[in-house]
């Protein structure tokens, strides 16, 4: 298989799988316990039919949207998510550069393998900061005036990592940060010479945004879901969210609201935006899907706060959906980290084509010309 027989999101999966070592594989694909959220993610999409319009004039149309005060070209949002230079060294880079190119929002982690200062000088186009927070203080103060020495637009603060998901592909492989060779593992390794050899001789792995607070990571090798249990403050409420917003004093997100409560109290706070997520399905097994509860937090908070729908997208249709449902925008990690993993910043470009054009000619199919054309009364559920 190769990229041009790669023709939707599924199929940069399969070119990922071939060319990926099977625990490098499995982190990317994998989540927690059963996997049955990360499923129901994007099974979620499938129970609701979309009611075109026709002789609507569509030859001209428009998919951009303002998100989180910056013009996006369309309504969707690469989401940060960890460790990108292990599935391809190109990393981050790839996908930053990416984003800029088709106008859109991308993030990175607080475990990125390329530092915020590179990434702030690289693009010029809206750049989110995912924040862990840590027990060490320093580390999480150090990150934000970071942040705003290399004028990143917004900050999301994940709150739905107090402990790690229990990860059962990656128990199985021992899959760590940085990556180990095991005796079940180092076969698949050494079939994968182009994956061994970029990850060798190429610029050596580190996490330059903590690497100078913490060693667990970076250079002494530890699972995800044990780095979330041992090194992330478990003690964070909603007045430590309160400082935090505060210490960065700009745009600021909160990543991983699943309940009306918590999004109300958000919106009750001036909080600017929300990503309705489950960390795709990595984290608690058996939360409901964004999609499935987005009507619910919508009606909770009624417009006073922009609402992100993260995770299972894997089609423009998908995007078109969650809008109808009165989300601002979709976003997802595995829509691109599979493209990545697949083919660098060629693979993530083609996939963001592919979604551009679904996105665009989903619009024309149900005859709307702009974004906020789709409402609630485009959209039947089963």
């Amino acid at each position: 298989m190769r990229l041009n027989d790669c023709h939707n999101i599924d199929d940069f999966r399969l070119l990922a799988r071939q060319r990926l070592p099977w625990p490098v594989f499995d982190y990317i694909d994998g989540a927690a316990d059963d996997e049955v959220t990360k499923a129901r993610n994007t099974a979620a999409y499938d129970d609701v039919d979309l009611v075109p319009d026709v002789l609507a004039g569509v030859e001209t149309i428009d998919t951009s949207c303002t998100l989180l005060g910056r013009k996006s070209a369309l309504p969707l949002i690469m989401s940060p998510t960890a460790l990108q230079r292990v599935f391809h060294w190109q990393g981050e880079r790839a996908v930053a550069r990416a984003a800029e190119k088709f106008g859109l929002w991308c993030g990175i982690s607080s475990l990125a393998t390329v530092s915020i200062e590179e990434i702030g000088a690289l693009i010029s186009s809206p750049k989110m900061f995912q924040l862990y927070i840590h027990k060490d203080r320093g580390l999480n103060a150090s990150m934000i005036e970071r942040c705003k020495a290399a004028k990143f637009d917004a900050i999301a603060l994940t709150v739905d990592t107090i402990v790690g998901g229990k990860r059962e592909r990656c128990l199985r492989s021992g899959f760590s940060s940085p990556p180990k060779f095991t005796p079940s593992s180092l076969l698949s390794y050494a079939l994968k010479p182009r994956w061994g050899l970029d990850y060798v001789l190429r610029e050596k792995f580190s996490l330059p945004n903590l690497d100078t607070h913490v060693r667990q990571g970076t250079s002494e090798p530890v699972s995800i879901q044990r780095y979330f249990s041992e090194m992330l403050d478990q003690s964070m409420d909603w007045k430590m969210v309160e400082q935090i917003r505060a210490d960065w004093g700009g745009t600021f997100c909160l990543k991983g609201v699943m309940s009306s409560a918590d999004a109300r109290r958000a919106a009750d706070m001036g909080i600017d935006a929300i990503m309705v997520s489950n960390h795709g399905g990595r984290q608690l097994d058996g939360s409901r899907a964004p999609f499935d509860q987005l009507p619910e937090i919508v009606e909770a908070v009624g417009g006073r706060i922009e609402i992100i729908c993260d995770g299972g997208v894997r089609r423009g249709t998908h995007v078109l959906k969650a809008l109808c449902s009165g989300a601002a925008a979709a976003s997802g990690g595995r829509l691109y980290l599979y493209a990545l993993a697949a083919a660098g910043q060629d693979g993530v470009e083609r996939a963001l084509t592919i979604l551009k054009d679904e996105i665009a000619r989903g619009m024309k199919l149900m005859g709307v010309t702009r974004i906020d054309q789709l409402t609630a009364e485009r959209l039947r559920r089963r």
